[in-house]
């Protein structure tokens, strides 16, 4: 397995980039040589509102797989497990193989989006505990907020692996919002997705970014992540700039 990697690695992109497995909102997957391994793009294109609004921000891509390389690096050299292998080229990320979940875990530090609108909370209060969200992932639905009887009936996993996203997403917020704020970013909340490897271990997946994260400025407050391009407040590529700097430039 690791020669196999070292030798995916070792090729350009277009000589491991094989059939189209998956076409998600910002991100491709793609078959390679391997099967316990994939090819994932990041792409410009951005959605909404379940997909309701469409567009593309100037060189996402980009700063997206610098910043998620960065952040998965981290949290791997931390001790997670994860399905990240390494970055390739600016756009691609080589990763695990996994059968993801159904479910979308958001972890909440901050009062905003949703949860301001649900109970009517002040944005940016910082909440007395952190509070953990699970989703079902499916846009025709709305991506309805689940409990764990919905997730034992629906059968999206099983009681031990809720118990281990729960266990990893308090985890990785703790090493997250410690991270972040040495960039002086606040983590407001996120997205995390998990799946099952070939060996049956949970596994982080997908991508943490500032699509699937809201960060803002700790001194200005200023948001520097998808809420600028959903609530059309300008300034979108240069929020996206300066997370990278942040967190992914070795300028």
């Amino acid at each position: 397995m690791v020669e196999g990697i070292s030798d995916l690695v070792s090729r350009p992109v277009e000589e491991i980039k094989g059939e189209l497995l998956h076409r998600g909102k910002a991100k491709e997957l793609y078959r390679t040589p391997s099967d316990d391994l994939l090819l994932m793009e990041f792409t410009d294109e951005a959605t909404a509102f379940d997909g309701d609004k469409k567009g593309t921000i100037g060189r996402k891509g980009f700063y997206n797989s610098h910043i998620s390389a960065a952040i998965f690096r981290y949290l791997g050299k931390c001790g997670l497990n994860t399905h990240f292998v390494e970055q390739m080229e600016n756009r691609y990320h080589l990763v695990r193989a996994l059968e993801m979940f159904e479910l979308e875990v958001v972890i909440r530090n901050v009062a905003a989006g949703s949860l301001v609108r649900r109970l009517g909370l002040e944005e940016g209060i910082e909440l007395s505990r952190p509070i953990l969200e699970f989703s079902y992932k499916d846009d025709d639905l709305g991506d309805p907020w689940l409990n764990r009887y919905h997730i034992r009936t629906l059968n999206l996993c099983t009681e031990e692996e809720v118990v281990r996203i729960e266990e990893d997403a308090w985890r990785i917020n703790a090493m997250l919002r410690d991270y972040f704020a040495e960039r002086k970013l606040v983590l407001v909340d996120f997205k995390l997705e998990f799946g099952r490897s070939s060996d049956g271990s949970l596994v982080l997946g997908d991508e943490i970014t500032p699509d699937t994260c809201r960060l803002w400025d700790m001194e200005s407050a200023e948001k520097l992540d998808k809420d600028r391009f959903r609530y059309d407040m300008g300034g979108i590529e240069d929020a996206y700039q300066e997370v990278y700097r942040r967190v992914a430039w070795e300028g």
